[in-house]
């Protein structure tokens, strides 16, 4: 029963923390968890393509909608394995990809810290589905969004350019373009009013030949096939990657049960004793 300092600390340290014998890794994937819709219904880019000024100004990506699932029998190209020369079915999904519309464009300027917005300019005209965007609830609104820039936007346009002073501003101290494009979600039938809005980065070029690649495809149409090619390799950029109907074992991480148990060992033993 010392009172020696070493078994003070020992005491101490006790009480402030517990201790355990082995590492305990957390059960189960939080992608299932919890189980409703996500807030945000769309991925988000996390890098774009590196720019190459030797090519012409082009888009980087798409918006496109999920439709459902499918399949397909190829066959397979891979010497070495079992399957070469075999046919093998693969899931597919059919992806919807209505044409998207460019409403502005927002120029960065690298800092040491990153990117930062410099300016941002936008079209005259704005349709109704992307005006929603900006509202909670569209109809108890006034409906007033844009309206004071679109004023602003076709007094300048008598006068000569609109937005002569932001663009030129863009061409000259941006470093990184990038257009705020919006889907036309009503073509896509989802039952949905309100438009999709996401920048996308614009390559190739010089920043005054992006800026006026740009302020040319204001209030315009892209299509998907303007972005991309036939049977090019791309990423898919979504909120979740989906698991399907998963059993308890992939969805929560249970034990999985002896290799004798009956009806099965894919399955939860005990959720806990009585008392």
């Amino acid at each position: 029963f010392g009172s020696s300092h070493k078994g003070s600390a020992d005491l101490r340290l006790n009480s402030a923390m517990s201790h355990r014998k082995f590492e305990r890794p957390r059960h189960g994937s939080l992608g299932f968890a919890p189980r409703k819709r996500t807030k945000h219904r769309f991925g988000k880019i996390k890098s774009f393509p590196k720019d190459d000024a030797s090519k012409a100004p082009h888009f980087t990506a798409f918006m496109s909608y999920k439709a459902g699932m499918s399949h397909i029998v190829r066959d397979v190209d891979r010497p070495g394995s079992k399957l070469h020369k075999k046919e093998v079915a693969e899931s597919v999904s059919i992806v919807e990809t209505p044409p998207m519309v460019v409403v502005g464009f927002v120029g960065y300027v690298e800092t040491p810290r990153g990117l930062r917005a410099l300016t941002s300019v936008w079209a005259g005209h704005l349709s109704e589905e992307v005006k929603r965007r900006f509202y909670k609830t569209w109809h108890k609104s006034k409906k007033k969004a844009f309206t004071k820039y679109q004023k602003r936007w076709e007094e300048a346009s008598k006068e000569g350019k609109a937005m002569t002073a932001e663009i030129e501003r863009a061409k000259k101290y941006c470093q990184v373009i990038r257009a705020i494009c919006h889907t036309q979600v009503g073509k896509a039938k989802l039952g949905q009013k309100k438009a999709h809005i996401k920048e996308i980065q614009v390559n190739g070029g010089t920043t005054a030949a992006k800026v006026d690649f740009l302020t040319g495809l204001f209030e315009q149409e892209v299509k998907i096939s303007d972005v991309f090619a036939q049977d090019e390799m791309i990423d898919i950029i979504g909120v979740t990657k989906g698991k399907g109907f998963n059993g308890v074992i992939t969805r929560w991480g249970c034990t999985r049960l002896v290799r004798k148990s009956h009806r099965g060992l894919r399955k939860v033993g005990c959720i806990g004793s009585w008392h």
